[in-house]
């Protein structure tokens, strides 16, 4: 498992390697008080997610962020795209310092997707384009996968169809699943226990490369409650979208990161690889950057959201 360790694409994985080789009660992460709401958005408070609405006018994207990051991963993003969108910034309850609310039992990613749909529905949103990132591109799939007729494209941002596959090529749910039920377990254990920045700042050196996005994913995974991110990096585990690929109609754009440590032609051949099998899929590779893409280089990041939303 640690050769898998320079792929280092997705939040969960580096979190898993890191859970593994440590003390789990270093594992703690300390709940920070939740960012105030930009000045110009409305929120909706719902059982699993929140949604805050920047934008007046213009076509609707969701954005819709990864395992313990909040919607400020996207701040980058969020005032040229409101020029012309209704953006809507997704934020997991337990993220952020957020009060956990329905997310401290099974059924976080389900209940994700369905609060997500009911949204678009009640508000009667068309044609709406959702952008995930890791686990948020997990999100995306299942939003495409379960409700085509309300979904228009999805960018996926560095995340794939299985998480376990960065761990074991040929990992399926039944051979992930006990060590899954070991990992979720050692970090909700965490919680309560004083907060580790070693074990951040570890972590974030894994997803990301320049000092100043270090930082950011650093102060953010100190913010998570350990319990929402040990269940929902579970449930990542054990969903696995690769079977349903071939029945997504929906148009999908992959963005991955390739660097020294993952070279393109390994980064190529593992998201085209293993995106294959959907029937609408355009890859843009971003190189010299880690797992967050969007820090790391926001402006190659820029253009390929521009590409996506100019579709």
């Amino acid at each position: 498992m640690i050769a898998h360790f320079k792929a280092r694409i997705l939040a969960s994985a580096i979190t898993m390697l890191v859970i593994l080789n440590s003390n789990p009660a270093h594992a703690q992460t300390a709940i920070a008080p939740a960012p105030a709401a930009k000045a110009d958005a409305a929120t909706t408070q719902l059982d699993h997610i929140s949604i805050q609405v920047v934008g007046s006018k213009g076509p609707a994207i969701f954005l819709i962020p990864g395992l313990s990051s909040p919607r400020a991963v996207w701040d980058g993003v969020v005032s040229e795209l409101a020029k012309t969108h209704r953006v809507y910034l997704v934020q997991v309850n337990g993220f952020a310092g957020d009060e956990p609310r329905g997310n401290l039992k099974p059924g976080l990613l389900d209940g994700m997707v369905a609060e997500l749909d009911g949204y678009i529905v009640s508000e009667k949103i068309k044609d709406a384009a959702l952008v995930g990132h890791s686990m948020g591109g997990l999100v995306a799939l299942m939003m495409a996968k379960a409700h085509p007729d309300h979904v228009s494209r999805a960018m996926i941002v560095d995340s794939l169809p299985y998480v376990g596959l960065i761990f074991n090529p040929g990992a399926t749910v039944a051979t992930m699943e006990p060590q899954a039920k070991m990992i979720r377990d050692q970090m909700a254990a965490g919680y309560g226990k004083p907060a580790n920045a070693a074990f951040a700042e570890q972590t974030a050196n894994g997803l990301a490369l320049k000092p100043e996005s270090r930082a950011k994913v650093k102060a953010w995974v100190m913010a998570a409650d350990p319990r929402v991110s040990a269940e929902a990096l579970y449930e990542d585990l054990i969903t696995d979208l690769r079977p349903d690929l071939a029945s997504i109609t929906t148009p999908l754009t992959v963005v991955y990161a390739w660097s020294a440590t993952l070279p393109k032609g390994r980064a190529d051949a593992m998201f085209q690889g293993n995106f294959k099998a959907a029937p609408h899929v355009d890859y843009v590779p971003i190189g010299d950057t880690a797992h967050f893409v969007m820090l790391d280089q926001p402006d190659a990041f820029m253009t390929a959201l521009n590409g996506f939303v100019d579709k």
